[in-house]
C-alpha cells in the first residue's frame, strides 16, 4: 500500500501552483501582486517540501530546514503586504525581513538540531531550536496584520471596502492557528505546539485562494 503521509500537502501545492499561473497571466502588475505571488510561492514550496518529508520519505535534517527556512518568510511578507495595502510610507518595511533571516542563518549551522517527530495525512510534527522564540517572531507578526486591518476596515471607503474584507477574511485563516499555538503555550502542550506551524500552512491555503481572489480585483493601482 502506498504512504499516504503527506498527499494533503501534494494536493494543495498543485493547487496553490496553479493559482500562481493564474495570477501571473490574468493579475495586475502591482507591489500588492507581486506580495501576493511571493507568499503562494512560499506556500506552495512548503507544502512540496512537506510532501518530500512525510510523502516520499525524506526526513532528514536538512529537508526540514528547507522547510523552515522557506516558511519563515510568511509572516514579514504578509506584514509588508498589509502596510503596502494601507499606504503605509516607512522605511522599516525591508527591516521586518530581518528576523526571518536570522533565524535561517543560524539555523544553517544547527540544521542537524531539526527532526520530523510525526507525519500523517494532514500535518507534520518537528522539533528545533529555540522553538519559543521562533514561533514569537512567526506569530507577532500575523497577529499585529491581523489588528491593523480590523482597525482600518471601519475607515475604507466604499471602493476599498470589499478588497479589505476578502484580506480580513484571508487573515481568519492563518490567525486560528495563531490563538490556538498561544493558548497551547499557556497550556503547557509543546508537543502539540511542534506541528502548529505545519497545521497553520493547511489553514493558511484558505488565505492564499483569499489573496488569490484579492490579487485578481486589486487593479486601482498602477
Amino acid at each position: 500500500m502506498n504512504n499516504p503521509d503527506g498527499i494533503v500537502s501534494l494536493l494543495l501545492a498543485c493547487i496553490e501552483l496553479v493559482l500562481m499561473v493564474n495570477l501571473l497571466i490574468f493579475a495586475d502588475r502591482n507591489k500588492e501582486n507581486f506580495l501576493i505571488l511571493l507568499i503562494v510561492l512560499l506556500l506552495a514550496g512548503y507544502q512540496i517540501f512537506e510532501y518530500f518529508i512525510c510523502g516520499i520519505g525524506s526526513k532528514t535534517s536538512d529537508t526540514v530546514f528547507l522547510a523552515f527556512a522557506d516558511i519563515s518568510f510568511l509572516p514579514p511578507l504578509s506584514f509588508i503586504l498589509v502596510l503596502t495595502y494601507l499606504e503605509v510610507k516607512s522605511k522599516i518595511k525591508p527591516v521586518l525581513l530581518a528576523p526571518a533571516l536570522f533565524f535561517v542563518i543560524y539555523y544553517a549551522f544547527v540544521v542537524d538540531e531539526f527532526a520530523v517527530v510525526k507525519c500523517t495525512v494532514l500535518y507534520a510534527a518537528y522539533t528545533y531550536p529555540l522553538g519559543t522564540l521562533y514561533g514569537a517572531f512567526y506569530y507577532l507578526p500575523i497577529f499585529i496584520s491581523f489588528v491593523l486591518l480590523v482597525v482600518n476596515l471601519k475607515k475604507a471607503d466604499e471602493l476599498k471596502s470589499r478588497q479589505f474584507k476578502l484580506l480580513v477574511t484571508g487573515y481568519y485563516f492563518i490567525i486560528i492557528p495563531v490563538i490556538v499555538s498561544f493558548v497551547l503555550l499557556l497550556l503547557n502542550l509543546p508537543g502539540l505546539l511542534n506541528s502548529i506551524e505545519s497545521i497553520l500552512c493547511k489553514f493558511a491555503f484558505g488565505y492564499a485562494v483569499t489573496l488569490g481572489f484579492f490579487a485578481l480585483n486589486n487593479r486601482t493601482k498602477a
